[in-house]
């Protein structure tokens, strides 16, 4: 089993990573770990990684480009990859993912988020599978990410006896996030939504709503059943419905 994980606080991998029986699973050869600091791809003099999100709000966003970057150089260095992203937006962890992440022959890259949030530009443009440990946030996604390789590692024959099953996560009542966006505002021929530079900030709270609302819908449906709908958020939905019955899409089916 190969990982790459791609930081900006290596450190913090190196601290876990070189413990207890992921140490042991290295030294078996059974795990292969390796850390990527996103900072050697950047260019500027103070190594940036991120940057203040289009349309204002608290926080601050990922960049793509060292993203994209760090991916490119990758994908020279190995046969084959596959993309990770840990994210509450995700399809829920399990034992069985672990099992199928043990047995995968192509290298994991972990792309560990920080801050705020990801440019929407690395969900949008690579073939990045988000992956969420429960509806919840922590600070980064160093150790979601190291829990689903410790989880995973666990059911390599040699690391452990018989293989565990992951815990059972607890759910909060939530909305998904809406997309964020950061500088450049123009990146491989694909734009930042014009209404996040508009600076009309009632434009951008309706159009952050109703993203929430249609990423809800997309990919957790089941939370809108549990979360107290107010009367804009009704109408977003069938704003949100009427455009995919006309693009003749179905959410539900999807």
């Amino acid at each position: 089993m190969h990982c790459d994980l791609l930081t900006v606080f290596p450190e913090l991998i190196q601290a876990v990573s070189c413990q207890s029986i992921m140490k042991r699973a290295q030294d078996k050869g059974l795990l292969t770990l390796q850390t990527h600091n996103l900072r050697d791809y950047t260019d500027d003099p103070h190594r940036s990684t991120d940057d203040t999100p289009f349309g204002g709000g608290g926080g601050m966003v990922m960049k793509a480009e060292p993203i994209f970057l760090a991916i490119d150089a990758l994908k020279q260095r190995r046969k084959e990859i596959r993309l990770l992203l840990p994210s509450p937006q995700g399809i829920r962890f399990s034992h069985g993912l672990a099992l199928e992440l043990s047995r995968e022959t192509r290298s994991l890259v972990f792309i560990c988020g920080h801050y705020e949030g990801i440019d929407e530009r690395i969900r949008t443009q690579l073939s990045v599978e988000e992956i969420s440990l429960g509806d919840y946030v922590v600070t980064g996604g160093e150790l979601p990410a190291l829990t689903m390789i410790d989880a995973a590692m666990r059911q390599i024959p040699g690391v452990l006896g018989d293989p565990q099953s992951a815990q059972q996560d607890s759910f909060v009542e939530s909305l998904l996030d809406y997309p964020h966006f950061t500088r450049p505002a123009e990146l491989r021929g694909h734009s930042v939504p014009n209404v996040l530079m508009s600076g009309n900030h009632e434009a951008i709270r309706r159009w952050r709503r109703k993203e929430s609302l249609r990423q809800t819908l997309l990919k957790r449906p089941d939370l809108l059943d549990h979360h107290p709908l107010n009367r804009e958020d009704h109408q977003l939905l069938e704003e949100i419905e009427h455009d995919y019955t006309s693009a003749g899409y179905d959410p539900q089916r999807h």
